[in-house]
């Protein structure tokens, strides 16, 4: 049985102010994890202070991007060597906003996943779509390359704990979610394809999240479809109450 998991990714949003006041406020709110995880995923700079503040807590802390080397002569980049060692357990690789604003190509997304998995963290890999290639009718086709390249190389006892994240761009900040169709048919085709590329068991164990204008009001039409294990919200997860209404979808 796969544990949902509602995840929230702020991108370059909060002060340390802020991230500290919205963690002590949800943390105690927040459904058991045995039964629904949850996560933030914040800016490297809160990240700390956001984990000081969950002390004990339910909230997953979570890392929005890392390089893929541990060391060297990087400015500005966030070390997953770091990471693991702050604790964290989760870091998002590939977002539709790193390839299309920082150049990020197929090849540097499969670095950055395999850096993950060497340093005993999971990624949480975002594959996407633009509104052209589904009306087109190559959405399969990018969908299916995107997964396949960022997965290169990993072993299966890695594919097992992996965490995909289908976000169609057309839909990310825009208030336009996809239908509850389109989104479970995106999370099934990334199933079968970890299936084509591993196994119907592995398959069965990945956790495939639905992103893209994800709110309280469309949670729990998208969490009752089969293939969608959860959903990676942005502007829903920056407040307080929307974020938990979206980790109490089952009330």
């Amino acid at each position: 049985m796969r544990i949902p998991l509602i995840a929230g990714n702020w991108k370059m949003n909060k002060t340390v102010t802020e991230a500290v006041t919205f963690t002590k406020q949800v943390t105690d709110q927040l459904p058991d994890p045995s039964e629904v995880e949850t996560a933030i995923a914040a800016p490297a700079i809160l990240l700390q202070p956001m984990i000081d503040a969950n002390s004990g807590g339910r909230l997953q802390v979570a890392a929005e991007n890392c390089y893929y080397e541990n060391e060297g002569a990087y400015t500005g980049e966030t070390s997953p060597m770091a990471l693991k060692d702050m604790g964290l357990h989760y870091v998002i690789i590939g977002h539709s906003e790193r390839r299309r604003y920082f150049n990020e190509t197929d090849d540097i997304i499969n670095r950055k996943v395999h850096a993950v998995y060497n340093n005993a963290m999971v990624p949480i890999l975002c594959c996407d779509e633009t509104m052209g290639r589904r009306e087109s009718g190559e959405h399969v086709h990018w969908v299916v390359s995107q997964v396949t390249a960022a997965l290169k190389g990993i072993s299966d006892d890695e594919a097992k704990k992996l965490v995909i994240a289908y976000e169609p761009s057309w839909a990310i900040g825009s208030g336009k979610s996809a239908s509850f169709d389109q989104a479970e048919e995106g999370c099934y085709l990334i199933r079968q394809t970890v299936a084509d590329l591993y196994s119907d068991e592995i398959a069965n164990q990945v956790r495939v999240l639905y992103g893209g204008s994800v709110n309280p009001d469309n949670v729990k039409g998208l969490m009752a479809k089969d293939n969608i294990d959860g959903v990676l919200a942005g502007g829903a997860s920056l407040k307080e109450e929307t974020f938990l209404q979206l980790t109490q979808y089952k009330n």
